[in-house]
């Protein structure tokens, strides 16, 4: 989901457990965590940068910017933010600094810069010092503890009855209060209304007068926010994957995202008709993968990562097919689907989708997406079925139910930032987390201050999809020039 690339927010588990929530997948074990950041917090002024420990590649610096857990109450108590950066690779030709915003919600930027800077373009690298955070709650910012034990208790968003529907909004608050009780104050404020404050307290810490932002799916979150609080403190900004905080209701943020990811569905059964490489090619692919579903729903899949093990249709849905639409692999997902449809049934046994945690305290705090009982929440889930009857039980429905009955700090509403410079809406066409009407949504509530790019291919995450992409972008960021309105650059063969 929305909404990461495709690492994932850390929550904490008290006992010893890792669990990560990512909007594509999400992980029990071996998350990745982020660099340990050892330097001391600076005060409000320059950061006091030291070499990251256990960076995979060196050259990266870490520090640590302390800001208030609450901004309304500057002298209380306050939070450490972890940061990190690397330096323009041509002192000479530098600009200044870039702020990556990353996504998620949940995603490190700390381990982007350290372990995947090669995510930005050469030119980026050359002539930007690239700096980025983990945000409040994430990584090594204070991250969300929970119990581990009530984790795994996690209900099924497949709810069957209104009894159901109470036992899943009455364990989300049992959630919410054990994880407060263990994050401390910062649990509540998390939300990207909080975490633009922190956005701009960085700007100030690393001596930009002017914000140069690049941020991604979630990232854009706060980066649309940070223009419309602080426009005359932006040079410039890339929003790439764009999410529109302006959708009003559960159902029409669900229909979107079903759309979006039937429509990479469609691409991926489009592509293999056309492409003798495809391992399916030749069949009916739309046919071979409801037999899937079907044998998943009986418990009788076996999950590729785990023989003997059955796969739950969710999970053969979200880990199988909609994160893999995130990189546009259409290869790799029929060579799995082949093989799965080639594979021997597992005796019929149940199967739970709880291994699929789906949503963030910060994902709550930004989005309310209530729903009234379990008439309603059946009703949408019916309606998820009709916009994308491949994919049943997307993510996204998974997020709704996480968030029943949570407090929402910074709800959906329409942009306004009136004053900011242009801005770059970045999106692909066949986007499977975030469509492209959330784009041109996105572009035309900035106004005049919105610059559509479009890219006519496929997956999450467009800026360096081609040399087209890539050039209009650096030339943007470094030069601030604005493309032309209405831009649109082809689709790179895969």
């Amino acid at each position: 989901m929305p909404f990461k690339e495709k690492s994932a927010l850390r929550l904490v588990a008290t006992r010893g457990t890792a669990l990560a929530v990512g909007a594509a997948t999400a992980v029990v074990t071996g998350v990745a965590a982020a660099p340990a950041v050892h330097a001391l917090p600076s005060a409000a002024g320059a950061l006091r940068w030291a070499p990251c420990d256990d960076a995979a590649q060196p050259g990266a610096e870490c520090a640590v910017l302390s800001v208030p857990v609450d901004w309304a109450r500057p002298g209380g108590p306050r939070l450490g933010l972890a940061v990190a950066r690397r330096k323009a690779t041509d002192p000479g030709a530098r600009v200044g600094s870039m702020v990556f915003g990353p996504g998620g919600p949940g995603d490190s930027g700390v381990q982007m810069v350290v372990d995947r800077i090669s995510r930005f373009s050469p030119e980026v690298r050359r002539r930007f010092d690239i700096v980025s955070f983990d945000p409040r709650g994430v990584g090594g910012s204070n991250p969300v503890a929970c119990s581990g034990d009530l984790l795994a208790q996690r209900p099924s968003p497949e709810l069957r009855s209104q009894a159901d529907f109470d036992a899943t909004v009455a364990y989300n608050g049992r959630l919410r209060a054990d994880c407060r009780a263990r994050t401390g104050p910062v649990f509540d404020h998390l939300d990207t209304a909080r975490t633009v404050r922190d956005l701009d307290a960085l700007r100030a810490a690393i001596g930009e007068r002017k914000l140069t932002f690049h941020g991604s799916s979630y990232g854009t979150l706060l980066g649309a926010q940070y223009a419309e609080a602080y426009p005359r403190r932006v040079r410039a900004m890339v929003l790439e994957s764009v999410m529109d905080h302006s959708v009003p209701t559960a159902r029409d943020f669900l229909r979107s995202e079903a759309a979006a990811a039937e429509d990479s569905f469609q691409e991926f059964v489009k592509w293999c008709a056309g492409a003798t490489s495809c391992a399916l090619h030749g069949r009916d692919v739309r046919s071979v993968w409801q037999g899937l579903l079907a044998r998943a729903g009986r418990g009788e899949l076996e999950d590729p990562a785990k023989p003997g093990i059955s796969l739950s249709s969710s999970d053969l849905v979200n880990r199988h097919a909609f994160r893999r639409f995130y990189a546009a692999d259409y290869a790799g997902l029929a060579s799995t689907i082949a093989e799965m449809d080639a594979s021997k049934p597992l005796p019929a046994s149940p199967t739970s989708a709880a291994a699929l945690p789906p949503a963030t305290p910060v994902f709550c705090s930004d989005w309310h997406l209530p729903v009234r009982d379990y008439r309603e929440y059946s009703s949408l889930v019916a309606m998820m079925r009709r916009t994308a009857p491949d994919l049943p039980y997307l993510l996204p429905i998974h997020m709704v139910a996480a968030c029943l009955g949570a407090p929402t700090a910074n709800p959906q509403h329409r942009l306004d930032a009136h004053g900011a410079p242009p801005i770059l809406v970045s999106n692909a066409r066949h986007d499977p987390a975030t469509g492209y009407p959330w784009a041109v949504s996105v572009a035309r509530q900035l106004g005049r201050s919105g610059v559509l790019l479009t890219y006519e291919g496929h997956g999450h995450g467009s800026v360096t999809s081609g040399p087209c992409m890539e050039d209009t972008v650096d030339r943007y960021l470094t030069e601030l020039t604005v493309p032309p309105r209405g831009t649109v650059c082809p689709a790179v063969p895969s």
